[in-house]
């Protein structure tokens, strides 16, 4: 039995051996009670060689049970003498106690001479201890005091002691080894600590002599315990494992001649393990690689760091099948990297190995330099090499199918694009082509791939979708050409070149959204400009009508429904201006954390108490600049479509701010491609709703549109927060699914302060005047009449003198005419003819510096970005629709300046 083999009994035995060990002290090393000769070692008879080299437990016993029972039987016969001194003679009495005392130094003398056996510990322990003393390995038993009591036969021959007398603890066998000292001390703590502790000592000059030469031995310590010992026994034993390790260095020696023959081979050889990660290379591909062998380690290089793209996909694409036992051996030609600016082709001899579960195990590959002499034919070889660089290295991805519609050749970029459908197929070679795309086109592909085989030099051309990837689509063009009969189902008959148009379709599929989106917007702007002047007419009108009547009047009362009715109207409008991006904004630097903090109070009353609001404020936010109150908006009605989506149960709804670096764009959030790199703060709106599909995801900003109940929403408060968003120079995107909410992130970008930000970002709005009258001469244009007319009579009504134009050019007439008395012009921007910046323009031109006002229902900057940079500060600003009051304000205050 080996020494490893027997690791476990040998330990089981020893503890059985020593069960029984006594208290009384015996002397350290070598004052020992011999039981037998020398040992003999396997098959030695049990009555000699199988007795242990010192066993000082069990006869300690025996020996005081006889003196106490010699003891006992003195007293008795003195007790005899005592009772009987008085009753019988004198000749009787001593008969008595002679007898007494004679029978018990008879018993001792059986005793001692072990005729009689009083412990029947020793029968019961005779099993375990020949066991103990029969094993190979050594066995040493001894207290913390070091003091022996207990070793077995192999370990007196281990340590050259033939008697007990020679016997000597561990510590002394091997005193002269400062390494031995070192480890036995360490195993001799860990051991008291509880540990078993095992280590491999190597002695250069041999135990128990030179001549022995180097000599291994393995030594293991555990602490055992003993109810006689409260520390415990230390059970030592030792072993020879010399032989051992001499066939291992033996083994290593031919293994390193093995490996010098592999490193100088005239070709280049690695091995990799399944991450790609190289284990093992000769010297010969170090040499052509340029890596140091001495430096080398295990996963230190990778095949991705000196092998082609190419050449990965055609190694990946050769992994070893499940199931299999054996595979042929691959053929691939591929290039590797010499250096940043030289690569060498190479053809590559690959095979894995099966691992233990049948899975693929390490691969091996030898690499032949196809540029080496011994490589060349001439020109054919070069040529060769310069077709498969063409080959494999092309973007598009190329297969060669038969007239079976399967293919027989492909190449690098064809096994890439396709990884995923060809499975473990090896070369994607033997794969029906039709199988590679989705089921609806199969039948077209097919037709194309019977149309070519027909004959003919034209291409076809088929669009498809991959299988298994609805969303990614393919172009594939089949070519004709004949290698072999046309009977001939290996051969190849076509030559297919697909190429992956996901992206292309995205595109399209983007670029038609947005078209959509801003035909929808120039329709809404439209609308709402022209919707803008009949509102100004009717609010207008209906303040003319308010001044001339008294609260008290019957007819005040209708006069205000109809005003308050054409304000409601004038919201909606704005909200569609919104959408177009044609609303009025005043940006100003914002801090998104303190806004928030402002509308918390707001969003609790909004989403109710079913709904736990929280608040997630990102550190350190970048300012933005934007439109406080539509900022506002954009929050409220993002909280509004959360809480309605969690009705009527509610739930949670997450608000949460964070900066986005331009270089965390890609990473994060690559598949917005419209999105530029650029710095952005997020603010992202999470709720657990019942959540959106797809078909309602590209659908939800579009005006009018809602998935709530017809009289609970117009459908234009998303259409609103895009319109605000985009003008506001960010982005919106929302994510969804069915039963999984939704969360909205509105991209902002990041404001740079600057020194006019110390100040207001803009100029605040004068308080309006008291006195609202006024006595200067105001030119109206206007081509609406009634606004034209609402206007005239509201400035005339406040002591205007009123001049008015239908358009630009009437309007420069009247400028001829009463050019030196007008002190204001107050102009429609949208006008047939001549509109309101051009009208601008030429008034500059020949009356430079007379006040202008524009009235317009777009947002300022829709005009006032097609004037001149000089200009633009020189004029003032009026949104349709608007009041009597905001009218004479805006003169006042213009004339004023």
């Amino acid at each position: 039995m080996s020494d490893q083999g027997t690791k476990d009994h040998l330990e089981g035995a020893a503890e059985e051996s020593v069960a029984e060990i006594s208290e009384d002290e015996t002397p350290t090393g070598t004052n020992a009670v011999s039981d037998g000769g020398s040992a003999s070692g396997n098959g030695r008879p049990a009555s000699k060689d199988t007795e242990p080299i010192i066993e000082r437990y069990g006869k300690q016993r025996n020996i005081a049970l006889l003196f106490l029972l010699g003891v006992a039987f003195v007293v008795a016969a003195a007790l005899a003498a005592w009772y009987l001194r008085g009753l019988v003679s004198e000749p009787v009495m001593l008969a008595v106690t002679g007898a007494l005392a004679g029978i018990g130094i008879f018993f001792l003398f059986l005793l001692v001479m072990g005729f009689i056996h009083l412990s029947a510990n020793r029968r019961r322990d005779q099993f375990t201890r020949n066991l103990v003393n029969g094993m190979e390995s050594g066995i040493l038993v001894s207290d913390h005091e070091g003091r022996i009591v207990f070793a077995n036969r192999a370990y007196g021959e281990l340590t050259g002691a033939t008697d007990s007398l020679e016997v000597a603890g561990i510590e002394t066998v091997f005193a002269k080894n400062v390494v031995a000292t070192e480890s036995i001390y360490r195993m001799a703590r860990q051991a008291r600590e509880g540990v078993t502790a095992s280590e491999e000592i190597r002695l250069p000059n041999g135990l128990l002599s030179e001549s022995e030469g180097a000599r291994w031995f393995r030594l293991r310590a555990r602490n055992m315990e003993h109810e006689e010992h409260p520390e415990g026994l230390m059970v030592w034993q030792l072993s020879d494992i010399t032989e051992d390790r001499r066939a291992q260095e033996q083994a290593f020696q031919e293994l390193q001649h093995a490996i010098n023959y592999l490193d100088h081979a005239p070709a280049g050889f690695f091995s990799s393990n399944g991450d790609g990660e190289v284990v093992y290379l000769n010297a010969t591909l170090a040499d052509w690689l340029g890596v140091d062998l001495a430096l080398f380690r295990q996963g230190s290089l990778k095949l991705e760091d000196f092998v082609s793209e190419h050449g990965l996909e055609l190694l990946a694409a050769a992994q070893r099948e499940n199931g299999k036992e054996e595979r042929a051996i691959s053929v691939i030609d591929a290039d590797i990297a010499i250096d940043d600016s030289r690569r060498m082709p190479v053809r590559f001899y690959h095979n894995v190995s099966a691992g233990d579960d049948g899975a693929p195990g390490n691969a091996r590959t030898l690499v032949i330099n196809r540029l080496a002499p011994e490589e060349s034919d001439g020109g054919l070889a070069e040529a060769e090499v310069r077709f498969t660089r063409f080959f494999n290295n092309t973007p598009i991805a190329i297969a060669a199918i038969s007239n079976a519609g399967k293919t027989v050749r492909t190449n690098s970029p064809f096994m890439r694009m396709f990884k995923a459908q060809l499975g473990g197929a090896s070369h994607g070679e033997g794969v029906e082509l039709t199988s590679l795309v989705q089921e609806a086109d199969r039948a077209a592909l097919e037709d194309a791939i019977n149309e070519t085989l027909k004959g003919g030099t034209r291409t076809k051309m088929v669009d498809a979708v991959m299988h298994g990837a609805s969303d990614r689509f393919l172009r594939l063009f089949l070519s004709p050409v004949q290698d072999g009969p046309p009977e001939d189902d290996s051969g190849e008959q076509v030559i297919v070149y697909a190429l992956e148009t996901t992206e292309h379709r995205k595109l399209e599929e983007q670029f038609a959204q947005s078209q959509k989106m801003q035909a929808v917007g120039q329709l809404a702007g439209g609308i709402a400009h022209d919707f803008n002047n009949v509102l100004t007419a009717i609010i207008g009108f209906s303040d003319l009508l308010l001044a001339n009547h008294r609260p008290s009047d019957p007819s005040f009362q209708d006069i205000m429904n109809i005003k308050q009715n054409a304000n409601r109207a004038a919201s909606l409008v704005r909200q569609l201006l919104a959408f177009s991006r044609r609303q009025t904004l005043r940006p100003q630097v914002l801090q998104m954390g303190e806004v928030l903090s402002d509308l918390r109070m707001l969003l609790e009353r909004l989403v109710g108490d079913k709904v736990t609001l929280n608040l997630v404020h990102g550190r350190d936010l970048w300012p933005v600049r934007a439109d406080l109150s539509q900022l506002e908006q954009v929050v409220v009605n993002l909280c509004v479509n959360g809480r309605d989506a969690m009705a009527p149960d509610g739930g949670t709804m997450e608000i949460s701010t964070e900066n986005l670096e331009g270089a965390e764009i890609a990473k994060r959030f690559g598949h917005h491609r419209e999105m530029p790199h650029e710095d952005f703060v997020v603010l992202s709106v999470k709720d657990e709703g019942t959540g959106m599909s797809e078909e309602v995801l590209e659908k939800i900003f579009e005006p009018f549109f809602s998935t709530k109940e017809v009289g609970k929403g117009t459908g234009l408060g998303l259409s609103t927060v895009y319109g605000i968003v985009k003008q506001t120079g960010g982005f919106i995107y929302p994510e969804s699914a069915p039963g999984e909410g939704t969360t909205f992130r509105v991209f902002l970008p990041r404001h740079m302060a600057k020194e006019e930000d110390i100040a207001p970002a803009e100029k605040a709005v004068k308080e309006s005047a008291k006195d609202l009258t006024g006595s200067a001469t105001i030119l109206l244009v206007e081509d609406e009449d009634a606004v034209r007319a609402f206007g005239s009579r509201a400035l005339a009504s406040r002591g205007y003198t009123v001049h008015e134009a239908s358009s630009g050019v009437e309007a420069m007439e009247v400028l001829e005419e009463h050019g030196g008395d007008i002190d204001l012009i107050v102009s429609d921007v949208v006008m047939p003819e001549m509109d309101g910046p051009t009208l601008f323009a030429e008034v500059q031109k020949s009356h430079a510096g007379l006040k202008f006002i524009f009235v317009s229902g777009y947002a300022e900057d829709a005009f006032a970005k097609n004037l001149p940079e000089e200009d633009r500060e020189k004029f003032g600003f009026l949104a349709k629709p608007f009041s009597l009051k905001q009218l004479v304000s805006a003169v006042k205050e213009m004339l004023e300046e």
